[in-house]
């Protein structure tokens, strides 16, 4: 089979690395789910699944039912929460045969599940989501005894724990994070003078992790501090991650180009006097971001080389006038390292004017992987 020139590379020894220097940092008993939605944020949710897995992860987190049970088809057999929880009643069997945990944010569907359990004579684990300030999921404060009155009416369905999750831990300004986590912990209190018992209540998403001590609770919910990114690209924390996620592709053509020659789409850039460039195997058809036009840089012999103008569907071009002996076949590393040089992530959602997160997905979704262990 002939496969196009482009490879993203996930180094599962790199995330084993993260992983460990999260477990490090949360204090002994708080468990850990392994945040692992969008195809773990690109980088392959089966085989970072089992990585985890086999690092001592307590839970694995995804967005949707379909992604909860291809992990179970793959044999992954760790608790699975399900972060958007369900919709219709073939879902709910599906949880409860399956035994994963789903969040609740409405009381409708807790009476599906509840009804539904109940039938089957078996006892499911859910958890409640409190909006705390986020303004997307998630039940009032307010409303929230109401809502864990019709929840516990079901004798079928255990409240484990409370949920939420924050919506400007990432900036600088800690004012609103900070009263996230009273809230939360007020939450908590309610939860438990109803006679819950509330053992698994989680707030801290990366961000949290990294700056909020006091939001992590039973159990934190690392995702992009796992794969080596940041929260933020305005801020860095002082973890010693490593990348996850390589993206490599290929010199296709080398030009030597006359002065005021237009460069790709638009003529948005012109040679400055003779300029050599290279044609690269790469474009935003294979998710690189159309906002590095102009402004992103790719490594190629070891050298940080300029894109210059518009990046098309499948091809950019990178100025390599200063490069000797560049040639067609020269390995191109948009994302990753090569001869002491990086391009993060970070560095990349920089470039773009976005999130590594972005970066990951649209990378991860449209390339071939190769996992190295």
């Amino acid at each position: 089979m002939a496969y196009p020139p482009n490879l993203v590379i996930i180094d599962l020894s790199a995330l084993a690395h993260n992983f460990k220097v999260l477990k490090d940092l949360v204090s002994p008993g708080t468990r850990i789910m392994g945040i692992v939605k969008s195809d773990a944020y690109g980088h392959g949710s089966i085989s970072v699944s089992r990585s985890l897995v086999e690092h001592g992860v307590d839970r694995l987190g995804v967005a949707h039912l379909s992604e909860a049970l291809e992990l179970r088809r793959s044999g992954i057999g760790v608790p699975v929460v399900i972060l958007c929880g369900i919709k219709t009643r073939d879902d709910a069997a599906a949880v409860i045969e399956n035994r994963f945990i789903p969040v609740l944010f409405d009381t409708e569907k807790a009476k599906m599940l509840g009804e539904e359990s109940a039938r089957r004579g078996v006892t499911l684990q859910v958890q409640v989501k409190v909006d705390t300030g986020m303004g997307r999921l998630g039940i009032p404060v307010s409303e929230l005894g109401d809502a864990l009155r019709s929840v516990t009416a079901h004798r079928s369905l255990t409240v484990e724990g409370l949920t939420s999750h924050f919506s400007s831990a990432d900036e600088e300004g800690r004012e609103f994070t900070e009263l996230q986590i009273r809230t939360f912990k007020s939450a908590v209190e309610l939860g438990r003078q109803m006679g819950l018992d509330l053992r698994v209540n989680n707030l801290a998403n990366s961000a949290g992790i990294a700056g909020y001590r006091d939001s992590h609770f039973d159990m934190v919910r690392p995702g992009i501090l796992l794969y080596g990114g940041q929260p933020s690209p305005s801020r860095s924390s002082l973890l010693n991650l490593k990348p996850v996620m390589e993206f490599k592709g290929e010199v296709l053509q080398v030009r030597e180009m006359p002065d005021q020659t237009p460069i790709s789409y638009g003529r948005t850039y012109c040679t400055k006097g003779r300029q050599k460039i290279a044609v690269t195997s790469a474009g935003y058809g294979d998710g690189l971001p159309w906002s590095l036009s102009n402004r992103g840089k790719a490594l190629i012999r070891g050298i940080r080389a300029n894109v210059v103008g518009r990046v098309c569907m499948n091809m950019t071009m990178v100025d390599v006038t200063s490069l000797p002996d560049v040639r067609p076949g020269d390995e191109v590393v948009f994302l990753g390292s090569q001869k002491g040089q990086t391009i993060t992530g970070d560095d990349m959602a920089k470039m773009a004017q976005t999130i590594s997160y972005d970066i990951f997905c649209s990378l991860g979704q449209r390339n071939r992987k190769k996992t190295v262990p």
